[in-house]
């Protein structure tokens, strides 16, 4: 295990999100449950397609990227952010509520 991930609030990244900042949100569920439900404007990189997907969806290793899953105790989505920041990208957090603590804060998916 490398340096302890960087992480965000559920209210941090509403708050990015409103803002529009740069950044790529990464879903890093199974394609079932991001086809269902993910959040807004989340892009699909599952944690055995980091490799393959990370340098087409994510091409400036620079970019803000914050990695979700399901919630703190689905380790898809540290597996994912891991491989980031393995991968060369500086700028990776990982948001440990996912997906559960966002729909009981009661705030929007896309999907399904």
């Amino acid at each position: 295990m490398g340096a302890a991930l960087a992480t965000v609030s559920c209210g941090e990244l509403r708050e990015m999100l409103e803002r529009g900042d740069e950044l790529v949100l990464v879903d890093a569920l199974s394609l079932i449950s991001y086809a269902a439900s993910h959040l807004p404007g989340a892009v699909h990189i599952p944690p055995e397609q980091v490799d393959d997907r990370a340098p087409r969806r994510i091409p400036d290793l620079d970019t803000e990227v914050v990695v979700y899953c399901s919630n703190p105790d689905c380790e898809s989505s540290v597996a994912v952010a891991e491989r980031l920041v393995e991968l060369g990208y500086t700028n990776v957090r990982h948001y440990p509520g996912g997906k559960r603590e966002w729909i009981e804060a009661g705030l929007p998916l896309e999907g399904g």
